[in-house]
């Protein structure tokens, strides 16, 4: 399949554009080669966006490719992760990879050649591939570039014109034309054909330039395929004075004629005896090399001195909530340069805004755009801060494909959710989150927490910032008695048994507000002779396996009470730490199975069947067996 064309050849910036379109045309080659060795890929949706690319990588792109970490380096994400094979083209005239891992692993099991990208290679900055989230990370890495590193990088996006629909894209260019992202390029490869025919705007480019200028960012329309248009379309972008999309006309299958612009072709490897005619048409195998315009040099920073940290402290008995406690933790772990805050307009509720009145220069207002939130949160991550993201629990579950690409992206980020369950009372259930343990337990490698007072919240807010993977705190609207004293600790994995004793026949297991209902139960229990044990289980995942199976046998009952829908929560978290170590005692699960309403919190907590009420009648007859 292979047909030699042209002997090693190195271009750089002064190279001339009848190189570029060598390289180009390379590009497409190798698109073609790789995806067709593995049977597998997207082979036209590379060769559209080729010319594009090698343009960039020649003329604009500042990158040590031998040095991925250097903090100089532009970044360069492609949105459209589908189109793996130019990106890996690239990564092969730039030196990154050889021929042989290109053309023997792409797409293959245990490769890091993945059939969309992953930072398992390390010039990717995150996985991409769900639509629509590129271009959102980018907007988070220039702003850590322009806000936090105070570095002059830029930061090219690659996007499709199909995942111009998502939402996502058009939270992106509002918060890049917001916050002037000058070093912000988004470039969008238009080339008409979606996954199943064409797009929803074809090759109306000009609609997609006022729509982009509508959010306040300059917009460039021009040939994809016209080498000079393209390059003097990335120098203007690349003027610092405004948040640039480039708005490319592109030929999806480009330079293949069996397939150029032809639907059906969308993610489909040509078969072998057409990628040879392919190979052919667009000049056969090449063996360039790219040594593009590098970074400027910086002088390495001098490591952060430790910083140390001291948290609010709260009186036992003082009533407070917990989400009033992760403000004020928050703001103290903010001591840590390394820490910064992202809020989605509701940080006076959440108290996100104390950190921001604390460190006003690491806190970032995302507005009602949570999905633009998470994204900004993973970009900031993936140039080492250690971002905390907030909004009410309800709102997270918007963001959950950004929360679950990062897990995919191997992101260190804490997640904090507040209003949780009935307990918020009046504003019915569109306010009440119910969904967000079962949401969060499922994201791969993720720890939930759930305080249920502020001693304990203080402590684990602070505890996130040194857990790896996706951390997510669920906090309680409602001010209720601090438990603990400020000497407590909360390790990730364990939990507080708060009443105790030999006799004990039923053992109650809550958290957040129902471990208050368990406690009050506890007592009107005891008043009756039935000595039950209570359980703050506030580290919900991981959960702690050692106190469910001394509960289990010394008991032989548990009664799970949790503020949130009995599907995917602590209930089915314990039953499945159970079943996982063979024990099997008597378990009842309490937990919002109605359509909560408007009312008070007792009234709802009563409605919803997990008041103290519910739980005194639950225990007396597991006592009574």
């Amino acid at each position: 399949m292979s047909v030699e064309n042209t002997p090693t050849v190195s271009l750089g910036p002064d190279s001339g554009l009848d190189q570029v379109f060598e390289l180009a045309q390379q590009l497409r080659v190798d698109s073609v080669r790789a995806s067709t060795a593995v049977g597998s890929g997207h082979p036209t949706s590379s060769l559209s966006a080729a010319d594009l690319m090698a343009v960039l990588m020649t003329r604009q792109l500042r990158y040590d490719w031998q040095n991925p970490k250097n903090p100089a380096n532009d970044h360069l994400i492609f949105s459209k992760g589908h189109a793996s094979p130019l990106l890996y083209a690239m990564f092969l005239a730039a030196g990154a990879i050889d021929e042989e891992e290109l053309m023997t692993t792409y797409r293959r099991d245990g490769a890091r050649l993945q059939g969309h990208p992953t930072p398992v290679l390390p010039w990717v900055d995150a996985a991409t591939g769900s639509l629509g989230q590129g271009i959102a990370y980018g907007v988070g890495i220039a702003l850590a570039g322009r806000d936090l590193e105070h570095q002059s990088y830029r930061v090219w996006v690659l996007c499709g014109d199909s995942e111009m629909t998502e939402g996502s894209v058009w939270e992106a260019l509002d918060k890049a034309g917001r916050h002037r992202l000058a070093n912000f390029v988004a470039i969008i490869d238009v080339n008409r054909l979606g996954q199943r025919g064409p797009t929803e705007l074809g090759w109306d480019t000009g609609a997609y330039a006022r729509r982009a200028e509508a959010f306040g960012c300059r917009a460039l329309v021009v040939d994809g395929h016209d080498l000079a248009a393209v390059e003097q379309a990335l120098a203007a972008a690349d003027d610092g004075q405004a948040p640039t999309v480039i708005v490319a006309k592109t030929v999806k299958g480009q330079g293949v004629f069996e397939v150029a612009d032809a639907e059906g072709w969308h993610g489909k490897a040509l078969p072998d005896d057409l990628a040879a005619r392919a190979i052919t048409e667009l000049g056969g195998v090449r063996h360039l090399t790219v040594r593009g315009p590098q970074p400027p040099a910086v002088t390495p920073s001098a490591p952060a001195a430790p910083v140390e940290v001291t948290l609010p402290h709260f009186e036992v008995g003082e009533t407070i909530a917990t989400r009033v406690a992760f403000g004020k933790a928050l703001a103290a772990i903010g001591a840590r340069p390394d820490i910064v805050a992202l809020d989605a307009e509701v940080g006076n509720s959440t108290h996100a805004e104390d950190f921001g009145k604390a460190h006003p220069e690491r806190y970032f207002q995302m507005y009602i755009a949570e999905q633009q939130m998470i994204a900004g949160a993973v970009g900031m991550a993936a140039r080492g801060y250690r971002p905390y993201a907030t909004t009410f629990a309800a709102f997270l579950t918007r963001a959950h494909d950004f929360i679950r690409m990062a897990a995919v992206s191997q992101i260190s980020m804490s997640l904090c959710g507040t209003h949780c369950g009935v307990e918020i009372g009046a504003d019915g259930p569109s306010q009440m989150g119910l969904e967000d343990l079962a949401m969060m337990r499922a994201v791969h490698g993720s720890t939930v927490l759930y305080p249920s007072d502020a001693t304990s919240a203080a402590a684990l807010t602070a505890a996130m910032a040194y857990l790896d993977g996706i951390s997510y705190l669920r906090t309680t609207r409602g001010a209720y008695p601090v438990l603990y004293a400020s000497d407590e600790t909360f390790p990730v994995g364990g939990s507080k048994t708060l009443r105790a004793s030999d006799s004990d026949k039923v053992t109650l297991i809550g958290a957040g507000v129902t471990l208050h209902e368990c406690l009050a139960a506890a007592d009107r229990l005891a008043a009756e002779n039935i000595p039950v044990r209570v359980v703050d289980l506030y580290s919900v995942k991981p959960l702690d396996l050692d106190m469910l199976a001394r509960a289990a046998q010394e008991t032989g009952a548990l009664v799970v009470v949790e503020d949130h829908h009995p599907e995917g929560g602590m209930g089915e978290a314990v039953l499945s730490a159970l079943a996982a170590q063979r024990l099997a005692p008597a378990v009842v699960h309490l937990a919002v199975r109605n359509l909560p309403g408007s009312g008070t919190p007792s009234e709802l907590l009563d409605n919803a069947g997990i008041s103290r009420t519910h739980i005194i009648r639950t225990a007396q007859d597991l006592a009574a067996r």
